[in-house]
């Protein structure tokens, strides 16, 4: 398995990071684990190509973690893709989907086009088949209009395990326990944020999370500054890890 930080920054583009973006690749199988707003541009950037992705799983219905959908799918029918496409994410996606892809281009979401986006409602702890991978979602703390979700994603017997945004939640512990990689947000240093992980939380709680790697994403501008005071690795954008 090999996971790519495509886009490793937060809402706004701190420090010049693209939204977040992970590409989940293993054999033939390659997956997004959220799509920002920038995606397409951070994919391209890195040569990746977007009509090479089978699927784009969600952990909630924010802009900076989906709202790259809607020019991913133009992107795919202006390129004339055949291959169909996989949306999972928190209950109602396909019609948060559906609404931002008339918000930005009116009329796009009703479009004949040549491959079909299916989409699938992941439910806590319900394990789902996406793209060859198993998805089990673990519900976090993170109002969005649903249900926010973190993720533990299986392939070749290997795990990588996804916070999403959220603050400390005991789910964390079960998200991360044995996970060859565990993407945590630490959004802040040591200011409390509602609904977001700080640095000096997450070490606080650092002997529950029984993961064999721990590297942290989705940083202000805060987090960034104190880089040097930080004892984990940090993502980057362009940043590949082979598990």
């Amino acid at each position: 398995m090999r996971v790519t930080f495509v886009g490793s920054g937060d809402a706004f583009g701190s420090g010049g990071r693209f939204q977040t973006c992970i590409l989940v690749e293993a054999g033939a199988s390659r997956v997004l684990l959220d799509c920002g707003a920038s995606s397409l541009i951070a994919l391209r950037r890195l040569g990746i190509d977007p009509l090479d992705l089978d699927a784009v799983v969600l952990t909630h219905l924010h802009g900076d973690h989906f709202g790259g959908l809607p020019f991913l799918i133009l992107d795919a029918q202006f390129r004339r893709r055949t291959r169909p496409l996989v949306v999972a994410g928190p209950t109602s996606v396909e019609q948060r989907v559906r609404d931002a892809m008339e918000v930005l281009f009116p009329g796009s979401s009703h479009v004949t086009r040549r491959f079909t986006v299916s989409h699938v409602e992941l439910e806590a702890k319900r394990a789902a088949t996406v793209a060859g991978m198993a998805v089990v979602p673990y519900e976090v703390i993170h109002p969005s209009g649903a249900p926010a979700l973190a993720l533990r994603v299986t392939a070749d017997d290997k795990t990588v395990a996804y916070s999403g945004d959220t603050e400390w939640t005991a789910a964390l512990p079960e998200v991360a326990r044995d996970a060859d990689l565990f993407v945590c947000e630490a959004y802040g240093f040591d200011k409390a944020v509602k609904f977001h992980l700080d640095y000096t939380t997450l070490m606080a709680h650092r002997d529950e999370l029984a993961c064999k790697q721990l590297v942290l994403t989705h940083m202000s501008p805060e987090m960034l500054h104190r880089a040097s005071d930080v004892n984990a690795r940090c993502a980057h954008d362009g940043l590949t890890i082979d598990l």
